[in-house]
Order: C-alpha cells, then sequence, then structure tokens
C-alpha cells in the first residue's frame, strides 16, 4: 500500500520528516514507557484508582514530548561524540542528515508544546513543571562533568511523579516522594546497563557514567539498587494500602530483576543492552499490580 502523503510531499521532505522522527527516538519507544510507567503509578495512587480523565490524556501527552525533546537536545550536545561510538554514530545529528540548527528548532517546537501542555495544569504542578524542565536540560550536561549523571537521569524521568500527586491532589504527599525515589533507583539501574554497553567507548572519550564508576562491581551495585527499589515499593504499598495483587507484582519484579542479573552476567554488550530494554517490564508489572488493586477492592 501507497504512504498516501507521498504524493502530496516530495521524497526529500518525507525523508527529513523521517530523520526527525529518529532523533526524537520514535522508532525506538521503550524510553517512552520506562518514563511513562512511574508517571501512571503515580496518576493510579494519586486519584487512588480513578485519575482525571484530562489529566490521563496531558501527562502521557507530556511523556513523549518531554522524552523526544529530551532525545533531541541531548544528541545534539553530543553530535562531536557520537560519531566515535559505535551505537551512536548513525544517529541523524551524529551522520549528518538532520543539521544542528533543525536539531535545534525541533526542540523549540516540542519545548512550546510542553508548555502549552503544563498551562493546563494547575499551579503547583506548573511550578513543580519548571524544575522538571530544568532536569531534562540539565541531564545532557552532567555527564562531562560528574560520574553520576544517571541519578540526574532519575531525577529527570521521574520528575512526573511528584507533578501528577500535584495535579491530581493539588499537593505532594509523602507518597508521592516515595514512589518518585522508586523512579530514581530504577533508572540509575537501568542506565547503569545501557552504560555498559557504551564502557569502552565512553572511557576513551571522557563521558563519565555509572557503569564506569562501579567498575568491576557494576552488578553487585546494581544488586543493591534492586533491593533498595524493592524495600522503595514495599512501603509504597504500605503508605498506599495496597493489597495483594500489588505485593504480587513486586514479587515478580523481582523475578525479573533476577532474570536481568542473569541477562548481564558476562556484561557482553547486547546482553546489558537486552536487560536494559526488558527492564519496562518491571514498571509495566507494577502498575498491573496497582491496576488490579483498585480494581478488585473497589469490586
Amino acid at each position: 500500500m501507497k504512504n498516501p502523503f507521498a504524493t502530496l510531499l516530495p521524497p526529500t521532505v518525507i525523508t527529513q520528516v523521517r530523520n526527525y522522527g529518529k532523533l526524537m527516538r520514535v522508532d525506538k519507544p521503550v524510553g517512552i514507557w520506562l518514563l511513562l510507567w512511574p508517571t501512571l503509578w503515580a496518576l493510579w495512587l494519586a486519584g487512588e484508582g480513578h485519575p482525571d480523565q484530562g489529566l490521563f490524556v496531558v501527562f502521557v501527552l507530556g511523556v513523549f514530548i518531554m522524552r523526544s525533546a529530551g532525545c533531541v537536545l541531548n544528541d545534539y550536545v553530543d553530535r562531536k561524540i557520537d560519531p566515535y561510538v559505535q551505537r551512536t554514530r548513525n544517529r541523524p545529528l551524529a551522520s549528518g542528515a538532520v543539521a544542528p540548527a533543525e536539531a535545534l528548532l525541533l526542540f523549540a517546537a516540542l519545548g512550546l508544546i510542553a508548555i502549552g501542555l503544563a498551562t493546563m495544569l494547575n499551579r503547583p504542578a506548573q511550578l513543580l513543571a519548571i524544575v522538571g524542565a530544568a532536569l531534562t536540560i540539565a541531564y545532557p550536561f552532567i555527564k562531562r562533568f560528574v560520574s553520576i549523571p544517571q541519578f540526574v537521569l532519575g531525577a529527570a524521568f521521574g520528575w512526573a511523579v511528584p507533578m501528577a500527586f500535584a495535579a491530581q491532589t493539588g499537593e505532594t504527599p509523602q507518597l508521592a516522594w516515595l514512589v518518585f525515589g522508586s523512579a530514581v533507583i530504577w533508572a540509575v539501574i537501568y542506565d547503569t546497563f545501557y552504560a555498559m554497553v557504551d564502557r569502552e567507548d565512553d572511557r576513551k572519550i571522557g563521558v563519565r557514567s555509572t557503569a564506569i564508576l562501579f567498575g568491576d562491581v557494576d552488578l553487585f551495585v546494581i544488586a543493591g539498587l534492586q533491593a533498595l527499589m524493592l524495600l522503595t515499593l514495599i512501603l509504597i504499598g504500605m503508605s498506599a494500602e495496597l493489597g495483594f495483587w500489588y505485593y504480587a507484582s513486586v514479587a515478580g519484579a523481582a523475578g525479573l530483576m533476577a532474570y536481568h542479573q542473569w541477562l548481564a552476567r558476562d556484561r557482553k554488550p547486547a546482553a546489558c543492552f537486552a536487560a536494559f530494554q526488558h527492564n519496562h517490564n518491571i514498571g509495566l508489572l507494577v502498575f498491573i499490580g496497582i491496576l488490579l488493586h483498585y480494581a478488585f477492592s473497589k469490586a
């Protein structure tokens, strides 16, 4: 079946639109899921199983827009580094398919859309959105100066959690920060797996990461972080008075974490990348547990 837009737009325009999509990582949705799951945890917990429908739409769109904007900015900042890394040398900016000025314009457009979405939220959530935007902008630069950029990424990815609570309830209770803490720990876990893929290239070009910082004890440290995340998830369950279905999902998440350790046991780049990609199933499983809890407790 022919593309209906092919007769309306010249091939060069269609090709460039595809390049913009690749720059936004539209073709690699795992990052969207990793950002979306904690957001959905927060919306359902804040709404006690019945989140506001309008907020649901705003936050789902916001996740897509902010993740895309973050990817564009990250690639713009790394445009002179990515050509020297095996995994990233074919990215649109690194290959020259997209010009730096185009990337900045795309980032600005996505930023304007994000601002438009933020205007639909209440005042507390809007103030938190400013912090979230600052974290998103800061992350691409942080990895040049500190050895734990994954913690900044975790804060940026998890910042939708307190925003969701503020938008839904007008406040950010202790439960909101427990969920945020869990999201940050989880991001450090999966992004360390991700950084293990590029560890040798990053050492050569001077990019810092937790994979380099943890060195030979990387899997041991990840295991400790996994245990800490599980403890935080249990505290979330206790604080929100969740029941069997939620704790069953946490037990399932523990099993998945063990599987990820097994996948990355030899530290082969392909296996570490598989562990990273598979992590989004943990977020899905926890969300299913929250969903089932409210579905059956309200029945």
